[in-house]
């Protein structure tokens, strides 16, 4: 259907992509791969013609429909939500003028048995097809269905574009592509500004659909449950493999396993023959079997390791200093904006219970606009309580990862410039080999923050986050624009960071592991979940993810035939404290049997200490590890009360 042929891309003397070939089939659903800055986003404006190669072509069909989302776009403004997204249908009038003309030439010819009238004829019963397709519901039931499955709710489909976010007008733009029905869809990272249950809704769309996708993302199970292929470009080179992501690593492995294999083998035969006519080029009576192997080693076709990309980020966290047992406590907490709702502001949520205790790793999810990065406002000082109260912990010193670096970076500095600025003390010698570990070496240094890509200001914001000790991170979508191999190594160290975090992030998989506690944000209230994010999907999806509507309906019908006689929300609410405290002797059970053992492990070490053991620092690692249990074994014995 669609097919890229020795297509290069090359600014000045850099050749970003170098005579790459790969063809798009109907009903391919591919993942596009690749480290930030690999040209994964050139190859689909490519595809789309807007952008040309500098040398090679791209042959499309002419009536081909191609639905493309880029990372950054244009929103419109003026319309509802509803009215913009119905503009998808514009393209029916279109169809209908088509499916006239053909017709119409049709009746002219008399020919039926030619090729042309062969052709108009497939043509008509495919221009119908899709008329059909698109009015298989009425357009404002297809618009409402979308809109609804990527996160808007009724009330907000009549509301201006401009009045939302642009993670949300990106929503608007992706549900047009949707509701287009084009023959390809090439999306760039659609699921930065998703939260989860968007990711689920939009991974059962791309499925079902019988379209070819092209997709650049860095959730890696968004990719596995979405995608059939992958197309790797490393190095200005396409690798073509037709598994989906998690297979395409092991039998990229495996690959290269055995090219290094077949390369060893092959550079030992040369040796040994090497050998053999060095030691016998001057005997006659060899001459024979000189001659056959010189001319055997001119035709050997070599072996080659396919060439890797092994530059990696490099990321730890600088040590973190005590802070208290509870780092962040809230109590009775509504949060939002002054003036009510009938004066221009807004209660976000209210009701919140929240305590971060320290030492732990917690995630706030659920829908944007709930109030996750509202939260964090209100734990960096920047937003007061509209009741309750929100309470830092002591010794605790905060460190913010905003979400849109773009708006926080200032695009006027330099790379080392940025860190400059704000560095102080002794770290400002050392600023060069930070901005390498995160991937800015040589000139990168000097490049203004203007110019860098989404996943290079993400960085450059880590980056800086580092410049100082931090015991709490705040982190509001960390990950956004990061590609999977940085994702990854950006876990582990977060995972290794011994201070506490809180993380915003839809990304399920960058969670899965890293994160022991999860509050919901959802209807204006906050819900506590301790366990793993896969223990909370699974939740959520038993109770009302799949048929939210229906699941509401018999939930209400349910309570509305409880006798009055029964409690049911005290009865609902006793429930959800006992599995609350159930969960908390589970987690506390746990925490103990690690510091017991981390003890024991220390005692030791210090019973048969080598050189290399720091005495004095074991020892403060082995009393702030019974200062935990002590205060574990505590808190444990009141809940067993």
């Amino acid at each position: 259907m669609i097919s890229i042929e020795d297509v290069t891309v090359a600014y000045g003397g850099f050749v970003l992509l170098d005579k790459i070939n790969f063809h798009i089939s109907e009903s391919d659903k591919i993942g596009l791969v690749g480290k930030n800055g690999a040209g994964k986003s050139t190859v689909l404006k490519l595809i789309c013609g807007l952008q040309n190669p500098t040398s090679g072509r791209i042959e499309k069909p002419n009536d081909i429909r191609i639905g493309y989302l880029p990372q950054i776009m244009e929103h419109h403004r003026g319309r509802s939500v509803m009215e913009e997204a119905m503009t998808a249908f514009e393209s029916s009038s279109e169809l209908e003028r088509r499916i006239a003309q053909t017709t119409k030439a049709l009746e002219e010819r008399n020919d039926y048995e030619s090729d042309e009238y062969s052709r108009l004829i497939e043509e008509l019963n495919e221009l119908n097809d899709r008329l059909e397709a698109s009015h298989s519901e009425p357009p404002e039931v297809q618009c409402r269905k979308t809109l609804l499955g990527l996160g808007f709710r009724d009330n907000e489909l009549g509301r201006k574009t401009e009045t939302f976010s642009q993670g949300w007008n990106m929503r608007i733009e992706l549900a047009k592509i949707l509701l287009g029905r084009p023959d390809v869809m090439l999306l760039d990272e659609p699921t930065n500004h998703l939260d989860i249950e968007s990711i689920e809704w939009l991974e059962d769309y791309l499925k079902s659909r019988k379209c070819s996708v092209v997709l650049v993302s860095h959730d890696r199970k968004f990719l596995d449950n979405v995608t059939n292929r992958t197309v790797e470009i490393m190095l200005g080179r396409v690798h073509d493999y037709k598994v989906p992501y998690s297979k395409y690593l092991e039998l990229r492995a495996e690959r290269l396993q055995q090219q290094t294999a077949a390369y060893e083998n092959q550079q030992k035969m040369i040796q040994k023959t090497e050998e053999f006519i060095q030691a016998f080029r001057y005997k006659p009576t060899k001459s024979n079997q000189v001659q056959s192997r010189i001319k055997a080693l001119e035709k050997l076709e070599r072996v080659e390791i396919d060439e890797t990309d092994n530059v990696t980020l490099t990321v730890k966290f600088p040590p973190a200093q005590r802070a208290g047992d509870v780092v962040f406590k809230a109590t009775d907490l509504s949060v939002g904006y002054d003036g009510g709702e009938k004066f221009g502001g807004k209660t976000v949520f209210t009701d919140a219970a929240i305590e971060v205790r320290r030492g732990e790793k917690v995630a706030l999810v659920g829908r944007n606009g709930e109030g996750k990065t509202t939260l964090m406002r209100v734990m960096t000082g920047e937003l007061d309580p509209l009741e309750g109260e929100a309470k830092i912990g002591h010794n605790v010193n905060i460190g913010y990862f905003a979400q849109n670096q773009e708006d926080v970076l200032d695009k006027s500095l330099t790379v080392f410039g940025t860190l400059d600025q704000a560095a102080t003390g002794d770290i400002r010698t050392k600023l060069r080999d930070i901005l390498a570990q995160f991937l800015f070496r040589g000139e990168d240094i000097d490049k203004k923050v203007s110019v860098l890509s989404g996943g290079e200001r993400a960085r450059l914001g880590m980056a800086k986050l580092m410049l100082q000790s931090h015991n709490l991170l705040l982190l509001d979508e960390p990950t956004n624009h990061m590609d999977i191999k940085s994702k990854e190594i950006l876990k582990q160290a977060l995972k290794a960071f011994d201070g506490t975090m809180v993380v915003v992030s839809h990304d399920r998989d960058f969670l899965d592991g890293l994160v022991d506690k999860l509050y919901e944000f959802r209807d204006g209230k906050v819900r506590e979940h301790l366990g793993s994010v896969e223990d909370f999907l699974a939740s959520r999806r038993i109770d009302n993810l799949q048929e939210l509507e229906r699941t509401a309906k018999e939930k209400s019908t349910a309570e509305k035939s409880v006798p009055k006689s029964l409690d049911y929300a005290a009865l609902k609410e006793k429930s959800r404290e006992d599995r609350k405290k159930k969960n908390r002797i589970t987690y506390l059970e746990s925490e103990i049997a690690k510091r017991e053992k981390l003890m024991a492990d220390i005692e030791k070490k210090l019973s048969s200490p080598t050189p290399d053991d720091d005495i004095m620092e074991l020892t403060r690692s082995y009393l702030e590890a019974k200062r935990d249990l002590e205060a574990f074994s505590e808190e444990w014995g009141a809940l067993i009360d």
